[in-house]
């Protein structure tokens, strides 16, 4: 009986072979997953679009002013980024896919660097 490798072990052997993003980046990406199904009240596929939205919503809750730091740490600093680690993950059977996803889903689905600047300077103004 073949035993199952769960998600740590997994991403592991992910970040072994694809060293770009950390492995906490993996752990983010599927909470993202999860605070995004929730938000629309679905359980099952999200489109790629909809996933960099929820976890750009969930990145600025979670870590306001800190997220670009956070982010870079993990190696991500674009939508695409979030894209490579899903099909990195539905590669190795973690996540599934339809025939219309694709890494272009992805693609330029924000700015970091507009949406995430504008999270400091609301901080920096809410202390001045």
């Amino acid at each position: 009986m073949k035993e199952q490798k769960d998600f740590y072990q997994v991403v592991d052997e992910i970040c072994a072979k694809d060293a770009r993003y950390k492995p906490g980046a993996y752990e983010f990406v599927m909470q993202g997953l999860h605070f995004t199904q929730k938000r629309f009240k679905r359980q099952g596929h999200v489109k790629g679009q909809e996933l960099a939205e929820g976890i750009r919503d969930m990145a600025l809750e979670q870590f306001g002013p800190m997220v670009r730091t956070v982010f870079s740490h993990w190696g991500i600093s674009n939508t695409e980024d979030f894209g490579n680690i899903v099909f990195n993950m539905i590669n190795k059977k973690i996540l599934s896919k339809t025939e219309e996803d694709s890494l272009r889903d992805f693609k330029n689905v924000y700015d970091f660097e507009q949406v995430f600047s504008s999270a400091l300077r609301d901080h920096v103004k809410e202390y001045k």
